[in-house]
């Protein structure tokens, strides 16, 4: 008999938690995420029938949902607790629609809990104020669902046929695929524009030094592009040398800077990625764990609010809690007049929770920090900062500016300065920027200036500078962008990167999105033929009607016709192109990026083939995808892939040809050269040289490398080639070990090596650059969370003393001991493990594979043999005795007929007789 009152969450260690909270009257189980979803595979929304959904359950929710329903045995009360998001009212709604279908309930009470965050006090408030599943948010989910689908299930059929090599497209990643194509194609088409700026090193009558910068020239303001070249700069710099400047305006006043709001779900990912170089996938893992809860001595504490929001608001508690803590620890003139209170300005914003937030935040980072891995550490401690420094007192500046004149030319001159008077929220935090600008002015200090005094000119000089093309996006600044646009919600911003990395759509270098030839493919199609679709105003009004649905004021079938009707229309009639008009629009549209227009502008000879000389290069789609072939094929058999094409040189030719040799070896001699292979691109040192070894004759194999994923043939050079050349390298001894560490390129990428150890390097880190200290670093946390073949030492085990450890491989999670790998437990974290517990499963581990001292596999191994052995001679004894039998029964069949062939001769012979004699 179960207890009286369950209460189903998403994580099992949240369950935990949460039963010890409840006491004996309820039962908490997990669902594990959600436990049903549409089949990948057509038909699972149907149109046609006013878009029924068909659900299914897969196997192993399917044993989730039969342990809920033994659990409901005897139950009087059933609490849904999963995620207080729109997904986790629909992973609720799933649940109790598929327990009713089970016939399980039988007029159980079904009511839905949230919980903002995993503290004893928030959990008992929570259950203590019920309410139905929220229908209207149930039907936002179907609504996304089902466009979500129709879309993918729709396009990626168009796309396989129409676009060889595309894998895929959806409804919100593939109009972020266009933000970061479209950047690209900017960044190619730019052209850098020279201008220059005069500024001046004056003294005051006092000595005190300070620089002015010109801003009007013979009575005209300067625009940035007025001075264009060396000669107009000189002719300004002449005109500073020759002036008499009096200060004639000086300006002086204080500037208030406020704190940025507490953290939503898009600022905090952007944050971690500036501040802690988190990617938006690690830094949802680790605030997950932070909001499931920590053990701190003994007792599992959620430490932050939940992290999926995008509210900027902070309970009164909370309020209250943070301007205690700034007057106690930073003074009362950090605690502003009145509480700060933040609105959202992102679109489509919901403000159905808090911002995230410390639970507690007088529980202070270095008070938690022994109890978390140092992921968790910091990404606490940023979130810590943020929301204390939100209600800290502005940070004031004192502004100056003072205009110098010298009236007889029509020159003028400003300088400018920032000084901080009171540090405010700047003591405790400072929100960080993806792209800063050159010339801020904080903290350039000015010495005291008064109108009518006559500065003296030390020194006038000129200063040359390039307009810079548009930044590549990072992981930050895509998602403010995204947000911005109202594009998708900021819960879904980290898997929809996550995608188009997966995809191969686009890469990270440098921590910066570079978009693939096969994503910029997906975008011209797509924006070619449908246009209207993945527009980001007609993406950002779609969210809004999701919005409405889930507000109650738009049904919800009513917005999947209204798109359907149209979208059905034109997936069928881009279905009935040719692929000579497909080809020719993508070849149109992305022409400037295959065939780069050189300096004399002439786009016919970038397209002229290198080959055949009177052949216009276009692109074309084979089997495998897009490549570059001339016009006059068959006669003219000249391709390219597509790497190669976006590397031409202007003039029609490619720019390299491989090998490509880039200089000798300054210590060997050796050539070192960029080769192409039929797995990509590799570095050489020498040549390949015939040696005799005996008898046969063997090829002596040169040096080689291969090139890291960010590289592109192109850019490498001699230094980067003999860096290639030279690993692994060493790092230098580990600290505590005193075993070296080296760093290398493997089959899977990056590594370093430490002991007989391999933990992949991170993105993040470039393993011709990295040094001993980051090594020992990324080996610390490899070990703690138990990735690559760093392992964590639980202890000795009992019965022989060898060391038993905890580590991860290709399967999950395991402890090892000795030649014995025993799983952990689905549901068991794996940095909980116990030496106690660990002993327990390689006991277990060895009953079920009768392994006694770690030999179990050569004991099978054995057996299994000799097994296949004594099969193998059984089979060749029923064989010899078939053919024997064979034999026999052959033999036999010969003799009888040759006995009845006898018969048959004798009795011939006998009728023939009597006629003989009588004749």
């Amino acid at each position: 008999m179960g207890a009286k009152n369950l209460v189903i969450v998403e994580s099992p260690a949240k369950a935990k938690t949460i039963n010890k909270y409840l006491g004996s009257d309820y039962e908490v189980v997990a669902s594990f995420g959600h436990v049903r979803d549409l089949p990948a595979k057509d038909g699972s929304v149907a149109p046609d029938e006013d878009f029924a959904m068909r659900w299914e359950v897969d196997s192993k929710s399917k044993k989730r949902i039969d342990d809920i329903a033994k659990s409901l045995r005897g139950a009087e009360n059933l609490f849904l607790a999963t995620d207080p998001d729109r997904e986790g009212e629909a992973i609720s709604w799933h649940l109790a629609e598929e327990l009713e279908r089970r016939k399980v309930l039988n007029g159980l009470g079904v009511r839905r809990v949230v919980f903002n965050e995993i503290t004893k006090n928030a959990v008992l408030a929570a259950m203590a104020e019920p309410r139905d599943v929220n229908q209207e948010l149930v039907e936002a989910y179907l609504a996304r669902r089902a466009l979500d689908y129709l879309v993918g299930f729709t396009l990626s059929p168009v796309l396989w046929r129409k676009l060889p090599g595309a894998k895929s497209a959806g409804r919100v990643q593939s109009v972020a695929l266009r933000l970061v194509c479209e950047r690209e194609a900017e960044i190619e088409a730019f052209r850098a524009r020279e201008y220059w700026h005069v500024e001046a090193t004056m003294l005051t009558p006092a000595g005190a030094p300070f620089v002015a910068r010109m801003t009007h020239l013979e009575g005209k303001k300067l625009d940035k592009f007025d001075l264009a070249n060396e000669d107009d700069a000189s002719r300004a710099v002449a005109a500073v040398e020759a002036g008499r400047f009096t200060i004639a305006a000086v300006e002086r006043k204080a500037v208030k800077r406020n704190p940025a709001p507490p953290f939503t779900t898009s600022t905090l990912q952007q944050e971690a990625s500036r501040k802690l170089q988190f990617g938006a996938t690690t830094t949802m893992r680790t605030a997950q764990k932070l909001y499931e809860g920590i053990s701190l001595d003994g007792e599992t504490v959620g430490l932050i609010s939940y992290m999926r929001t995008d509210s900027t608001s902070l309970s009164q508690e909370a309020l209250t809690g943070a301007r205690r803590l700034i007057g106690q620890d930073y003074g009362e003139s950090y605690v502003p007049d009145a509480p700060r209170i933040y609105k959202t300005k992102a679109k489509n914003a919901q403000e159905a929770h808090e911002a995230i937030r410390p639970t507690d935040v007088s529980r202070r980072p270095d008070a938690v920090r022994p109890y978390l891995d140092k992921d968790q550490a910091r990404l606490y401690e940023l979130i810590w900062k943020r929301t204390v420094a939100s209600q800290m007192a502005s940070a004031v500046f004192d502004q100056t500016a003072a205009d110098l004149t010298d009236d007889h030319r029509g020159t003028t001159l400003r300088a400018t300065g920032s000084v901080l008077k009171f540090d405010g929220f700047l003591k405790l935090y400072l929100e960080g920027v993806d792209d800063p600008e050159d010339d801020s002015e904080d903290g350039k200090r000015l010495p005291a200036l008064e109108t009518g005094e006559k500065p003296e000119l030390r020194e006038a000089r000129s200063e040359q500078h390039f307009t810079q093309p548009p930044p590549r996006y990072s992981e930050a600044s895509l998602v403010k962008k995204m947000e911005e646009l109202g594009i998708g919600r900021p819960s879904t911003y980290a898997s929809i990167l996550k995608v188009l990395q997966d995809r191969e759509y686009v890469r990270l270098d440098q921590r910066r999105f570079i978009p693939e030839d096969r994503g910029r493919l997906v975008t011209a199609f797509l924006s070619s033929f449908y246009e209207r679709y993945f527009e980001y105003g007609f993406t950002a009004d779609l969210e809004n009607d999701l919005d409405l649905i889930s507000d109650g004021k738009i049904d919800w079938k009513t917005v999947l016709r209204r798109f359907w009707d149209s979208f059905s229309t034109i997936a069928e009639a881009t279905m009935g192109l040719t692929g000579q008009q497909v080809r020719d629009t993508i070849d149109r549209e992305l022409g400037p990026h295959f065939f780069p227009v050189g300096e004399n502008g002439d786009v016919e000879a970038a397209r002229a083939c290198p080959s055949c000389n009177d052949g216009r290069l276009g692109l074309n789609f084979g089997r495998f995808g897009a490549f570059i072939a001339c016009s006059n094929y068959p006669e003219c058999k000249y391709t390219r892939n597509l790497d190669e094409a976006a590397n031409d040189d202007g003039d029609g030719a490619t720019l390299e040809e491989w090998p490509k040799l880039l200089g000798p070896d300054p210590d060997s001699g050796e050539p070192i050269s960029v080769r192409k292979g039929p797995y990509g691109f590799y570095v050489q040192a020498g040549e390949t040289k015939p040696v005799e070894k005996g008898k046969k004759k063997l090829k002596d194999k040169p040096r080689r490398a291969s090139l890291l994923k960010s590289m592109t043939p192109v850019d490498v050079d001699l230094q980067t080639a003999l860096r290639l050349l030279s690993l692994p390298r060493l790092l230098g001894d580990h600290p505590e070990s005193a075993k070296p560490i080296l760093a290398g390129i493997g089959r899977f990428g990056p590594y370093l090596k430490h002991g007989d150890g391999f933990v992949s390097l991170p993105p993040e880190d470039d393993v011709l650059t990295i040094g001993i200290n980051r090594a020992v670093t990324v080996i610390a946390e490899a070990a703690t969370k138990g990735k690559g073949s760093a392992s964590r030492r639980l202890g000795e085990h009992p019965d022989d003393g060898k060391v038993i450890t905890q580590g991860a491989g290709r399967f999950g999670p395991y402890v090892r001991h000795g030649k014995i790998y025993a799983s952990i437990p689905r549901g068991t974290e794996p940095e909980a493990v116990t030496l106690e517990e660990a002993i327990a499963m390689i006991a277990e581990k060895r009953a079920r594979t009768g392994d006694k001292a770690g030999g179990g596999k050569k004991a099978a191994a054995k057996k299994s043999k000799a097994k296949k052995s004594s099969a193998k001679k059984a089979s060749a004894k029923k064989s010899s005795a078939k053919k024997s039998s064979a034999k026999k029964s052959s033999a036999k069949k010969s003799a009888a007929k040759k006995s009845k062939a006898k018969k048959s001769s004798a009795k011939k012979a006998a009728a023939r007789k009597p006629t003989q004699d009588a004749g």
